[in-house]
């Protein structure tokens, strides 16, 4: 059997696609191993979170999964307060854009344990096998089985094995920085307000959470230079959790009180990346085609647009043409070219601004962020550029 459309990978950008083009009437199947996800329980949360856009939110309403998520464990952000490295400040509220939010903190394990059933319940064909090799029209998996079809859909991850298999172009430069990323327990609330600080060290986030029993509770994020992120990481659990709490007391400056490490503390390289979107009976979507700074938090709401774009314009093709025909596919890396780079040059441009260290810089980067803090319509551009992500 010729497959319409199949789709590598099973996590949020792969599922949403499977359920996205179902629902338009496609043809689907899904060629991933299935991940085992843990039971919903009190008090321990997936280490890995989302802010999820108002746009983003909206599709997964469209898909059917949003309310059936645990709504208590969906944390809205009413407020950004953005620090620079000097006395620049920049405080965001959603009010300033006449919106309820300006984005929800969802866990990565939340989003993929509905999608999961989603899937399910739609009754779309789910092989649990890997690619291991391609070739035009099919793939052949680790269980020696071939399989054909119209278009192979990448959205297997950063290390896609269908981009590398089927040889398109990608290309990766190291930001020499890790991703360290832990659940913390805080002294004061955070009163749904998002908080970032641009440092010599990299960049700290700090994304509201529900309480736990112990009080409120924030996830860090913190993009910190690869040398001083390895040295922490080696630590032990004790030592590491002091040695975090001392400095996250002096990049924060007491902002939430006392900050004490609740999980285990993960640390993954960041990288910028970009891959060729498009071939013929190929397209690749999430981290598949492209990889930002995680500063700006928007690489699965990027990933979702992709879901979208690509959904929309295989669902409405000429009668005639098949899924995987490469004009078809044109008009999906077209869709997706203008918010892609206009993000990847924001989140880079931001990460070289704040990283070099001449004066004249340092001084205008933080005169720059008190003129956007005092112009209320520059600030509602700012939020209304980030709720369409």
């Amino acid at each position: 059997m010729k497959h319409q459309v199949l789709i590598l990978g099973a996590g949020i950008v792969g599922l949403s696609t499977a359920l996205a083009l179902a629902r338009r009437g496609q043809r689907v199947a899904v060629l991933a191993p299935r991940s085992p996800v843990a039971p919903v329980t009190p008090d321990l949360y997936h280490p890995r979170v989302y802010a999820i856009s108002p746009a983003s939110q909206r599709f997964l309403a469209e898909l059917g999964v949003w309310g059936a998520m645990p709504q208590a464990r969906l944390t809205p952000v009413t407020a950004m307060e953005i620090h620079g490295d000097g006395d620049g400040r920049v405080d965001l509220n959603a009010w300033q854009a006449a919106q309820p939010q300006l984005a929800w903190i969802v866990e990565s394990g939340e989003i993929e344990r509905v999608l999961a059933q989603a899937v399910q319940m739609f009754g779309i064909p789910w092989i649990e096998e890997r690619c291991v090799s391609w070739r035009a029209g099919e793939v052949r998996t680790d269980a020696d089985r071939v399989l054909q079809a119209e278009l192979f859909v990448g959205a297997d991850g950063a290390a896609s094995p269908l981009r590398e298999a089927a040889g398109l172009k990608h290309e990766a430069t190291s930001y020499h920085d890790v991703g360290l990323v832990v659940h913390l327990d805080a002294e004061r609330a955070h009163q749904g307000t998002a908080l970032q600080w641009f440092r010599d060290d990299g960049v700290l986030a700090l994304l509201p959470m529900p309480d736990t029993s112990a009080g409120a509770q924030v996830s860090m994020v913190w993009s910190m230079r690869e040398e001083p992120a390895r040295a922490l990481l080696a630590l032990s659990p004790d030592d590491q959790a002091a040695e975090l709490a001392r400095r996250l007391a002096d990049a924060t400056h007491g902002r939430l009180g006392a900050l004490r490490v609740r999980s285990k503390l993960h640390g993954f390289p960041l990288t910028l990346e970009r891959a060729q979107m498009v071939a013929p009976g190929i397209a690749l979507a999430g981290d598949a085609a492209h990889r930002l700074h995680p500063l700006a938090g928007q690489g699965l709401n990027l990933g979702l647009g992709d879901v979208q774009a690509l959904a929309e314009v295989v669902a409405k093709r000429e009668a005639f043409r098949e899924a995987g025909d490469i004009r078809v596919l044109r008009r999906y890396q077209r869709a997706r070219a203008e918010p892609v780079l206009a993000m990847r040059l924001a989140t880079d441009g931001l990460h070289r601004l704040f990283g070099a260290r001449a004066a004249p810089l340092v001084w205008l980067r933080n005169a720059g962020m008190q003129w956007v803090d005092a112009l209320p319509f520059v600030k509602r551009q700012l939020i209304d550029g980030a709720s369409r992500n």
